[in-house]
C-alpha cells in the first residue's frame, strides 16, 4: 500500500501563499494589539476618573467638608448669591488674651464635651473676645414669631436684644406676624435692622407651633440664604438678660431644655408612639432639645426645618399630632443629625418654674412671666 504523501509545508509552498500567511498573521497580531490597547485605555481612564470622586467622597465624610458642600449646594437655592464662605478660617490679627491651660480645664462640674465631639457651652468655656474677630465679617439672621397677642413681647425682646444679642455684629432680625402695625419702633445699633415679615395665623396654638418650621424653610430659601450667614430661631416670649454672642454659632447648634438637661433619657418627653415621624425609642436619645432656641448655617437650618415640616405633614396625613409639635421633631431630627455645638442652659432657662442650680453661673435667655391661656386664647 503506497504511504499517504506528507502535509505541505509552508517550506514547500510557493512564495505568494508564504507572503499571504505572513501579511496575515501580521495583521492579525496589529489587531490584537490595537484590542489590547483599546481596553487598556477604557480601564486606566475609569480609573483615573474615580481618584477625583473618591478623594471628594472621603473629603466629604468630615463635618467640616459636609458643611462647605452644603454651602455649595445654597448656591442652586440662592441662584448663585448666597453666602458660600461661613466656614473659611479667619486671620485673626494680634490679640493679647489668656493662655488655654492645658492641664487645668475652667469647667471641671459640667459636661463640655459631647461623645461626638461638639462643644457644650457654658460660662468660662469661651473668649468672647477672640471669638468676635474670628467672626468679625458675619451677618446673623433672627426669626422670632409675634402672632396674635403674642405681639405684646416684641418690644422687650428687641430691646433686650439690642442690649445682649451679638453686639458688634450685623444682625438682621426677622419679624414673622400677621399684625405688622403692632410691631414696635427702637433704636437699633449700626448695622442691624427689623424686617417685617407678614404672614397668616392660625386658630390653634399649636398650628402655629408647627407652621413656623414651614415658614423658616421657605424664607431660607427665598432670602435667608441671599442675606445672613447663620440663622438663630427663637420663641418670643422671652427676654435676654446676659450676652449671647458668636460663640453659640456653629453649622447645627441646639439648646438643652432646661428641664431635662440633668434627666435620664427614659424621662425624656419624646414621641413615643411608633407611627410618629418623630417617633423615638426609650433606649435612644442623646438629649432634650427646646424648640425655643436652634440654629446654623443657612442651608443646614433649611434642612432641619424643611425636614421637620415634611414629617409633620406626614403625620398630619395619618391623623397624628406629636406630643410636643414641632419641639418633636426638632429633637427627632437632632438625633439622627448630630449638632456640631450644644448650647447650655444658660441660653434658655425660665425663673418661675425652675431653681437655679449654682452649676448656672449666669442665665442668658430667660421666661417673661405670662398668663398662657389667655395670650394663646386670642
Amino acid at each position: 500500500m503506497a504511504e499517504p504523501s506528507p502535509a505541505p509545508t509552508r517550506s514547500n509552498e510557493p512564495a505568494s501563499t508564504k507572503a499571504t500567511y505572513f501579511w496575515g498573521n501580521r495583521t492579525k497580531s496589529w489587531l490584537c494589539l490595537i484590542l489590547l490597547f483599546a481596553v487598556l485605555l477604557g480601564f486606566y481612564s475609569n480609573v483615573f476618573s474615580l481618584i477625583p470622586r473618591r478623594q471628594t467622597e472621603k473629603s466629604q465624610s468630615s463635618p467640616e467638608a459636609h458643611h462647605v458642600q452644603g454651602q455649595r449646594e445654597s448656591l442652586t437655592l440662592s441662584e448663585g448669591d448666597g453666602h458660600l464662605d461661613t466656614c473659611r478660617i479667619p486671620e485673626v490679627p494680634r490679640l493679647l488674651y489668656p493662655k488655654a491651660q492645658l492641664l487645668k480645664p475652667s469647667r471641671v462640674d459640667v459636661l463640655v464635651m459631647t461623645p461626638w465631639f461638639a462643644p457644650v457651652v457654658w460660662d468660662g468655656t469661651f473668649d468672647s473676645a477672640l471669638l468676635d474677630v474670628q467672626f468679625r465679617n458675619t451677618t446673623i439672621g433672627l426669626t422670632v414669631f409675634a402672632i396674635k397677642k403674642y405681639v405684646v413681647f416684641l418690644r422687650l425682646f428687641l430691646e433686650t436684644a439690642e442690649k445682649y444679642f451679638m453686639v458688634g455684629h450685623k444682625v438682621i432680625y426677622y419679624v414673622f406676624t400677621d399684625r405688622p402695625a403692632d410691631v414696635p419702633q427702637i433704636a437699633l445699633q449700626d448695622g442691624r435692622q427689623v424686617v417685617v415679615l407678614h404672614v397668616g395665623n392660625y386658630r390653634r396654638w399649636q398650628d402655629i407651633s408647627m407652621h413656623r418650621m414651614e415658614m423658616i424653610s421657605n424664607f431660607s430659601r427665598q432670602r435667608f440664604l441671599r442675606e445672613v450667614d447663620y440663622l438663630v430661631c427663637l420663641y418670643v416670649d422671652m427676654k435676654f438678660s446676659d450676652h449671647v454672642g458668636v460663640e453659640i454659632l456653629a453649622p447645627l447648634f441646639g439648646t438643652l431644655h432646661p428641664g431635662f438637661y440633668a434627666a435620664d433619657r427614659q424621662s425624656f418627653t419624646y414621641e413615643r408612639r411608633p407611627l410618629s415621624r418623630a417617633y423615638i425609642p426609650r433606649d435612644e436619645g442623646d438629649f432634650y432639645y427646646a424648640g425655643g432656641f436652634f440654629g446654623g448655617s443657612v442651608p443646614e437650618v433649611y434642612r432641619l426645618t424643611m425636614a421637620c415640616h415634611q414629617a409633620m405633614t406626614a403625620d398630619q396625613a395619618q391623623g397624628i399630632e406629636a406630643v410636643w409639635h414641632d419641639e418633636s421633631h426638632l429633637n427627632r431630627y437632632l438625633l439622627s443629625h448630630k449638632p456640631s455645638k450644644v448650647l447650655s442652659p444658660e441660653y434658655l432657662w425660665d425663673e418661675q418654674m425652675l431653681q437655679r442650680p449654682p452649676l448656672l453661673r449666669k442665665l442668658r435667655y430667660v421666661a417673661v412671666p405670662m398668663n398662657h391661656t389667655e395670650i394663646r386664647s386670642r
